[in-house]
């Protein structure tokens, strides 16, 4: 009878919050971004599948050309595209053959941590394996990334946060644990003895080691749900979460986050 009582104060406790009015067998606490048909009663078995991951991106109509070319690299059967448009030009993306099967949100002047605290939250974003929250300055060249090998290294190396290394000669390295090294798969720590800020074997905090760049990080979900609630309402550039995601990265950040140099990109660092 203890057993039971404990079982029934444990199912009350959990149920969210506003559902206690509701039978327990109709209560559905996620949800996810799969479009449904208007015209017709008949629903298509979407993209939408136990791996399937989100691509969410902070855009405008000035890089629009770039952007493109980014959401190639991403397979409509592996991703969900989300656009967040922070000039709110939205219908001059209609003529990409993609745009019909992307979700564009659209707000003035905000950010992509605006748009990502308020429109992904961890209830709705549950079913996607991999969270890509980017800038829209990455260059993307053919031979530089592909998206299913970027996902097999992370999960094999079992990344919980990570980012694309940048290419050193081409890209704005503003860290220099982001940039490319040659003839690695990926590096979870950099070694700097020299100058201030230095890096060495015994380090253990960012940025030595356990940590990428908020303008390309990639997120599993658990990683994602944890995340999500470090994002403050007023949170601008996110300067400074960077150095506290650790705490996310469901376990040691010295092993669960990492730069892949495998998969490289490049940042333009351009203007808005």
């Amino acid at each position: 009878m203890l057993q039971s009582s404990k079982s029934a104060t444990c199912k009350v406790r959990c149920r969210p919050p506003g559902s206690e009015a509701l039978p327990q067998g109709i209560i559905v606490k996620t949800s996810n971004l799969e479009m449904r048909p208007l015209w017709s009663d008949t629903v298509k078995p979407g993209n939408l599948g136990p791996s399937a991951n989100l691509l969410a991106i902070a855009v405008g109509i000035k890089q629009k050309e770039i952007v493109d070319r980014i959401i190639k690299k991403f397979p409509a059967r592996d991703f969900v595209v989300m656009l967040f448009h922070y000039d709110g030009v939205v219908d001059e993306w209609r003529d990409l053959e993609w745009s019909d099967q992307a979700i564009h949100l659209s707000a003035v002047n905000q950010t992509k941590w605006w748009f990502a605290k308020r429109f992904l939250h961890p209830d709705i974003v549950a079913e996607y394996k991999y969270i890509f929250l980017w800038d829209e300055d990455l260059g993307v060249d053919f031979e530089k990334l592909c998206t299913s090998l970027y996902l097999s290294i992370i999960e094999d190396e079992g990344l919980e946060i990570s980012q694309p290394a940048l290419d050193p000669v081409k890209s704005d390295v503003h860290h220099q644990i982001t940039a490319r090294k040659r003839n690695s798969r990926l590096h979870r720590r950099i070694y700097k003895f020299k100058g201030s800020g230095r890096c060495d074997s015994h380090s253990t905090a960012p940025p030595c080691i356990g940590w990428v760049e908020m303008m390309a990080p990639v997120f599993s979900r658990a990683a994602w749900r944890c995340a999500w609630y470090m994002i403050q309402n007023d949170l601008i550039h996110a300067w400074g979460l960077d150095m506290q995601l650790g705490y996310c990265a469901q376990g040691d950040r010295m092993k669960n986050v990492g730069v892949v140099d495998a998969q490289y990109i490049v940042h333009l660092g351009l203007p808005h």
